[in-house]
Formats: C-alpha cells, structure tokens, sequence
C-alpha cells in the first residue's frame, strides 16, 4: 500500500516537473480595460421602443374576473344545496323533552355532541364532573 503511495508521489513530481507549478493562463496586458466598449461596439443597434397610445380596454375583459367569481359562489351555492337535500332537521324540542327537572335525551343526540366537543375521555369525565358538582 505504501508503496503505490510513493509510485502516485513520484509520478506527480514528474509530472510537475514536466509542467511546472507556474500559471499558464495569461490574459494580454489592459485586455479588461476596453472590454466592454468593444463588445458594445459590436452589437447591432437596436431600434427604440415606439409606444402605441393607451387603448381602453373592452369592458368584457374588466367584468370576466367578476363573472368568474360569481359563477364560483352560484356554483358552491348549488353544490351545498344539492347535497343537504338528505339533511333533515331535528327539533331540539322534540328530541328532549323535560321530565321532573331532567331532560331526556336520545342517544344519537348524546353521541353527535361527544364528538363535536373533541375531547378525550379524561377531559370530558372531568368537565362533566365539574359540572354535576355544581
């Protein structure tokens, strides 16, 4: 192993040798000094920018945005529509009715409350606990 090392070491000292350590890449003395007048030079020159009068625009392109925005909330509106159609309102009334200072509840009415409190078991036993102390 050692002695692929020293081959490497050699051949790069002969290498150097051979080459040098000295930059080879020159650039001609004041070569950046008038670059960029020469190169401006040869461009082609460019015509100037005539700008037309302002035109007014159309007054369909000014209402498109609003025709858009409103064919999205007619749409959302029909979409929300069409899909409560299968609701059915519940009465609060009739799902609990009060019998001797306590309501009667449906369970399916217990359950969609639970769920729309997003507590979890704990939380919920001592809100409840809390409250029943009262």
């Amino acid at each position: 192993m050692k002695r692929e090392e020293d081959n490497g070491m050699k051949e790069e000292e002969n290498i150097l040798k051979k080459i040098g350590r000295e930059n080879t890449f020159k650039v001609p003395d004041g070569y950046f000094d008038h670059l960029a007048s020469e190169v401006m030079d040869k461009l082609p020159e460019q015509e100037k920018n005539v700008s037309l009068p302002h035109k007014p625009t159309a007054w369909t392109k000014k209402l498109k945005p609003l025709l858009y925005m409103a064919a999205m909330f007619a749409g959302a509106a029909f979409i929300i529509r069409v899909a409560s159609l299968g609701y059915k309102e519940t009465n609060i009334d009739t799902a609990a009715t009060e019998t001797n200072d306590t309501e009667i509840v449906s369970d399916q009415m217990i359950d969609v409350a639970i769920e729309g409190t997003m507590l979890d078991d704990y939380s919920l036993y001592v809100y409840l606990s809390d409250v029943s102390a009262d």
